[in-house]
């Protein structure tokens, strides 16, 4: 429980300023990066996904990347417009439609991954390795930790309804 006294939170010692600090300047970063290659921030989330398995459904895509459908629907009508990927309905079910990344989104992955991975370097300059994988596992804690209150929010949620 929060007591009354302890409401103020400078912004020097919020946790989870810190952290939208350090993602805000991370993504804009790796903008600067990409859009030379008509890739926005919004569509770099997809690639990845794609990058990784090809072929997913737009439903996949929005629960990997952590997003709504009507944004992955967005982000992909933006791909494809720009050449990047291919829409495909499903063989075995018509109702689905799978995103298949073309041959440029392909060869954008040998582009932008060096960029990506240049961003996170300069990032952690100054960490060491133990640092940087301590870094990522109390981050991967905090994750957890939140995951955790959202569900529980949610439980009590639905037995007040």
């Amino acid at each position: 429980m929060v007591r009354h006294s302890d409401l103020n939170l400078p912004f020097e010692v919020g946790l989870g300023h810190h952290i939208r600090m350090t993602h805000t300047l991370t993504k804009r970063h790796l903008q600067e990066q990409i859009q030379g290659y008509g890739v926005t921030i919004g569509m770099w989330y997809f690639l990845r996904a794609l990058w990784h398995e090809d072929g997913l459904t737009q439903r996949e895509l929005a629960q990997i990347v952590g997003t709504t459908e009507p944004t992955a629907m967005t982000a992909i009508g933006q791909m494809e417009r720009k050449g990047i990927i291919t829409r495909v309905k499903n063989s075995t079910d018509k109702r689905r439609i799978n995103i298949y990344l073309t041959e440029r989104g392909r060869a954008l992955e040998n582009i932008l991954i060096p960029r990506a991975l240049e961003v996170t370097a300069n990032a952690a300059v100054g960490l060491s390795a133990i640092e940087r994988q301590e870094l990522i596992r109390m981050l991967q804690v905090i994750q957890r930790n939140v995951l955790s209150e959202i569900d529980n929010v949610r439980g009590a949620l639905e037995a007040n309804t």
